[in-house]
This record gives structure tokens, sequence and C-alpha cells, in this order.
């Protein structure tokens, strides 16, 4: 029988002499607590975060010393507070945590890429990203978005949620929310939060999801991202490798 895939190296396995004499790459899964509809569970984002760094951990197993770092649960989602089980810690708190990170993972790691979950968390994330590589610190972010993806609890995510926890998908509870492009929506979503827009928290519509899907989904994303960790090439915004126009 064919062995599978070596497990993903995580940091929290390791005692302080393993690491002695190296300087790994450390991906640093960052997700977040909120709302997904009333059919997704409220760790959606760190799961899908956790499962693309560690699949891309394993692709790179011998080219490259990376390891996985717990994951930061909690990010930026002040924008879905209207709903319960949503826990934010807002954008000056989310800048200074990754700061922070940065500064002291770098005393030992050698690179640093952020694996981020939550779009609602990039602003923050990117602030804190160009000031580390300001501070001459090799970090970078880079986002879980499928090229063509819907917004929020919708087909994509119901899809990869199917496939990772399947268990946790209440699929009897699923509802379709506004269907337009996010961008359509911004203006709204700012003056009237998620809750104002779609009074189920969902922007995109789950009708249809699958297991097989989420599947393709979340391998895809795990092999742009183990190839954007062998070009490591970070954008003026510290982004790494080109985005699809969907990601930008």
């Amino acid at each position: 029988m064919t062995p599978g895939p070596a497990p993903a190296p995580r940091l929290a396995d390791l005692a302080w002499p393993d690491l002695t004499g190296r300087a790994p790459l450390v991906l640093l899964p960052l997700g977040s607590c909120e709302q997904h509809g009333p059919h997704l569970p409220l760790d959606t984002d760190s799961t899908v975060a956790c499962v693309v760094a560690a699949r891309a951990a394993q692709r790179l197993d011998g080219d490259v010393d990376v390891l996985v770092a717990p994951p930061q649960s909690y990010g930026a989602s002040g924008e879905h507070e209207g709903f319960a089980g949503t826990v934010s810690v807002g954008h000056d708190a989310l800048r200074l945590l990754i700061t922070e990170i940065g500064r002291s993972m770098l005393r030992w790691a050698g690179r640093l890429l952020v694996v981020n979950g939550h779009g609602g968390n990039l602003v923050s994330l990117a602030d804190a990203v160009r000031g580390l590589r300001d501070e001459s610190r090799d970090v970078a972010w880079w986002p879980c978005m499928p090229p063509g993806s819907d917004a929020h609890a919708g087909h994509t995510e119901t899809s990869m949620m199917l496939r990772l926890r399947s268990s946790a998908v209440r699929k009897e509870r699923a509802v379709a929310g506004p269907t337009q492009p996010v961008h359509l929506l911004m203006d709204r979503l700012v003056t009237e939060s998620v809750r104002g827009v779609s009074p189920s928290g969902v922007l995109g519509d789950p009708a249809g999801a699958r297991a097989s899907e989420g599947e393709r989904l979340l391998d895809g994303m795990a092999d742009r991202l183990a190839t954007d960790i062998r070009a490591w090439q970070v954008s003026a915004r510290g982004r790494l490798g080109q985005p699809a126009r969907a990601e930008r």
C-alpha cells in the first residue's frame, strides 16, 4: 500500500532543542471566531486556514524547512458583531498582535507567512506585515480565497466545510443570502454591517455545495500556496505571490 503524505510539521509538537541551528519558515494560520450563517460553525475561517497551511507544508516537505504554528483564531470581525457567537479583537489589537508575534517569532525563525482565512483581517494584517518588513523582517501574508468564490458562508465555504467537518454543517438550516459580488455590497456592508445586508449572515448561496468541490478548492489553494512559497516574491503590500483577480 502506498503511504500517504507525511503529517504537516507542527511547531507545537517540538521542544526548543529541536529548533537549534534552524531558521525555518513558519506558517501562521489566521482566522476568526464569527458567524457563518445559520449552518456553518464559528471557526470556519480558522479551520480552512489551518488545513491549507498544513497541506502546503506537506507539499514542501524536503524542499523547505517549514513549520505550521498554532492558529490565531480571533481576528477583526466587527462587521459580524450583529450575530451571537462572533468575537472580534478589532483592527488595532490585531495589528499589534501580528506585529508582536512577528518580532518575537523572528528571533529564531527565518521567515513568517501569515495564512489568512478571514478577509476582514486584511487591513490590519497588511499594515502589520508592511511595518515588520520596514524593520527588515522577512514576513508576508497570503489569502485563503479561491478564485471565483462567493463572499461568506455560501457555496464555497459550505463545500469546504462539508469536506473538512461535515458533522458541523447544519445543512437543513442553509439559506441563500444576497448573491451580488461583494464589491457591489461594500458600501452597505460598511454602513449597515452584515446583519443589515443579510439577516441570515450569508452572502452567497450554499445550494448545491458538495464535499468533492470543497476538496478541489482546498487542494487548489494548497498547490498555489506551495508554489508561491517556493518563489517567495512579496508585493509592496506584503502579499506573497501573484494574486488572481478574485484575491486582489
